[in-house]
């Protein structure tokens, strides 16, 4: 399971409204710029400086401009309810500067219940997930909308059982977007149908009028295991995600796949190794835009690695 989850103290940590105008929903992806770009291999992960507490931190990820860096945690000074986690972020002047001290959202973002899973748009927007009242069912994702005048504006992406989204009656984590010469495409895990079974990968089409069709299972990527969290590379060709499945070094751990084009199937997963990979719990990791570092929660700590 994720690093943080509602109700859960560090130590027990392991690892319907339509969306935006087409316009705008366009506004918040770049054109990808990265494809064809040799990398080499991921250097060996350290504790995040600046972002780790007593409390529990998971699901990080840098805004597309990486000056940003969004978490999830528990820690005190939040909105929701004891051991609940809200979402925090913490900012700095350039790629190699510290970073600064922890912002927490506030409401609407969070909430008194757990609010975890963000990730930084273009154009002030943020897709989280949310267990707050009035979902699909365990924890749903919402899109928020910060307006520099009016401040941020809260939608939930809607429900698979109504065919107006992508959020099933089981719990949703990760939501990653991505841009293709295919079309807009919103990936993230899910228990689906079945609440508290194994966690699969899904994607969910941006449709014409900037809203998201129910989503189907992307099989090639998913296993025996719960398969979590979903991140992918901004120009759609890597992804990371964490799982469980038997190959691995214990608990969660991360693993990667590819493709040639984005028109292709993605590889079979590869579990990324000792340098990013132990016998705890590996938790949603994400790629930053340039493709050169990775952040991942590890029982309750956020790690990076570079490459």
């Amino acid at each position: 399971m994720p690093d943080v989850l509602p109700g859960r103290t560090r130590s027990a940590a392991i690892g319907a409204t339509r969306l935006l105008p087409v316009g705008l929903a366009l506004l918040l992806l770049a054109p990808a710029g990265v494809a064809g770009k040799a990398y080499d291999a991921w250097g060996i992960a350290v504790a995040e400086t600046g972002v780790n507490t007593a409390a529990a931190e998971g699901c990080p990820i840098e805004s597309p401009d990486g000056l940003s860096l969004y978490i999830a945690s528990n820690r005190a000074g939040g909105t929701a309810d004891p051991d609940a986690n809200d979402i925090w972020v913490f900012r700095r002047d350039s790629i190699d500067g510290a970073w600064g001290a922890a912002q927490n959202l506030g409401m609407p973002v969070n909430s008194t219940a757990a609010d975890y899973c963000p990730t930084p748009l273009r154009g002030k927007a943020l897709l989280f997930v949310s267990t707050r009242v009035g979902g699909c069912g365990g924890g749903d994702i919402y899109l928020g909308r910060n307006n520099p005048a009016h401040g941020w504006s809260i939608e939930n992406l809607g429900c698979a059982a109504t065919g107006e989204g992508p959020n099933f009656p089981g719990g949703e984590f990760g939501p990653s977007l991505v841009e293709t010469a295919e079309g807009t495409f919103l990936f993230f895990s899910s228990d689906g149908n079945t609440p508290g079974g194994a966690q699969d990968i899904y994607m969910s089409r941006q449709l014409a009028d900037g809203s998201f069709a129910p989503a189907t299972a992307v099989t090639e990527l998913n296993s025996g295991a719960s398969d979590f969290m979903p991140n992918i590379r901004k120009d759609g060709l890597e992804m990371v995600f964490n799982s469980n499945r038997a190959d691995g070094f214990g608990g969660q751990d991360v693993y990667t796949a590819s493709r040639a084009s984005t028109a292709d199937p993605w590889s079979a997963p590869v579990n990324l190794g000792a340098a990013i990979n132990t016998a705890g719990n590996e938790t949603r990791s994400s790629l930053s835009w340039d493709g050169r570092r990775l952040h991942f929660g590890r029982n309750g700590d956020i790690f990076v690695s570079t490459r």
